[in-house]
């Protein structure tokens, strides 16, 4: 069996958004392995595009191992967790008294990769003037720190990735279609783990044993039930869910015998493509229009409180998608600090409030009303 993981896959540490390991037995797997092997042959940009959890870093770590520069550094960068007003100082990096950080010149993440791969991981979050400057570094071959007037020599291998179709986003204006066009050299698309239902069971046993050597030395085994409920579930969250579903069920399991009683699956549905309505001319259009219905399915069934609700809602995704984060989650809704710790407090997102920072004020009620009109409107 094929097996890819990312490094120290036997670490201690929690699962996390990204998958930790790939296998290869599905048809559609071993496809795209022959691509990344393909891709790894030149030294193009490449662009992989796949749902959260379809394993895009693995990918990209292969295909830099594959390749000439698999002596030179591997730097990942995920552009959602970038603060907009850090990330050109952080990409590109800033001379001395030019930074956010004091007097210091700072070394860029370009520079850090020099003769490597830099991995950018939803590169459709990073900000719109940075993302000029990236087309630059690619185009030029040369980084120009934030305050400098002679740029320095960059010689790096671009592989970026998003779980959003960046031509929808150039549609909107929200990114650049002169740097999709650039990332493009190697387009390669990540199947999700429900198009690729022979790499489940794989991925189980191997993420079965992974957990369950730290349990103890009897191996653990899944059960036919167990088996069959695996195979049945379309897997909403790919690879990284089923990791979460496996270390789960070897917690309530017996006797190191996982059974299909023991498995906790999400109800909820996989994310479905965007839909051909008419008017619609892009995925935006038809998540727009799907939102429209739901939120007057909402007033039909006359459920209390339906603006609340949706206004928690909103609050409540922008600041997983952005990994917890109240600045980032701020920045990106449009709001204050202040809000949206007030929002996730009443939501029981948060717990209790830094003493240091108080919630806000009913003052604040009419712009977060404002805020998640417009978003719900159009987030450009």
């Amino acid at each position: 069996m094929r097996l890819l993981t990312l490094p120290t896959p036997e670490s201690t540490t929690a699962p996390t958004e990204r998958a930790r390991a790939l296998v290869f037995e599905d048809r559609r797997s071993q496809q795209l392995l022959q691509r990344v092997k393909q891709a790894a042959t030149g030294d193009a940009a490449v662009l992989l595009a796949g749902e959260t959890g379809t394993g895009k870093e693995i990918l990209a770590r292969y295909v830099h191992d594959l390749g000439a520069r698999r002596s030179r550094p591997f730097i990942a960068v995920s552009c959602a967790a970038l603060s907009p007003a850090l990330a050109e100082g952080e990409l590109f990096g800033h001379e001395p008294g030019t930074g956010a950080r004091g007097p210091a010149p700072r070394r860029s993440l370009i520079e850090a990769a020099e003769g490597g791969t830099l991995y950018l991981d939803e590169i459709g979050d990073l900000p719109l003037g940075a993302q000029a400057k990236l087309l630059r570094v690619m185009q030029e071959r040369e980084v120009l720190r934030l305050g400098a007037r002679q740029p320095v020599p960059a010689d790096v291998r671009v592989i970026a990735a998003t779980s959003v179709p960046l031509e929808d986003m150039v549609a909107v204006g929200g990114f650049r279609e002169d740097l999709l066009s650039r990332l493009n050299g190697a387009a390669i698309a990540a199947p999700a783990l429900r198009e690729r239902p022979g790499d489940v069971l794989p991925l189980a046993r191997y993420f079965l044993g992974m957990y369950g050597r730290r349990l103890g030395p009897a191996p653990c085994v899944l059960s036919s039930s167990a088996a069959e409920r695996l195979l049945a579930h379309p897997w909403p969250g790919n690879i990284r869910e089923l990791e979460h579903v496996i270390q789960k069920a070897l917690l309530v399991c017996r006797a190191g015998r996982v059974t299909g009683n023991d498995l906790r699956l999400t109800s909820l549905p996989p994310k479905a493509p965007a839909l051909a309505l008419p008017g619609a001319s892009s995925r935006l259009d038809a998540l727009m229009a799907t939102l429209e219905s739901t939120i007057a399915a909402l007033f039909e069934g006359d459920h209390p409180n339906v603006y609340e609700r949706v206004e928690e809602v909103v609050v409540r995704v922008a600041y997983r998608r952005c990994e917890r984060n109240l600045g980032h989650t701020a920045n990106r809704l449009g709001v204050s600090r202040d809000l949206v710790r007030a929002r996730l407090l009443q939501s029981g997102e948060l717990a209790t409030p830094p003493t240091s920072e108080p919630p806000a004020t009913l003052s604040k009620a009419g712009e977060a009303r404002a805020a998640v009109r417009e978003l719900l409107t159009f987030d450009s």
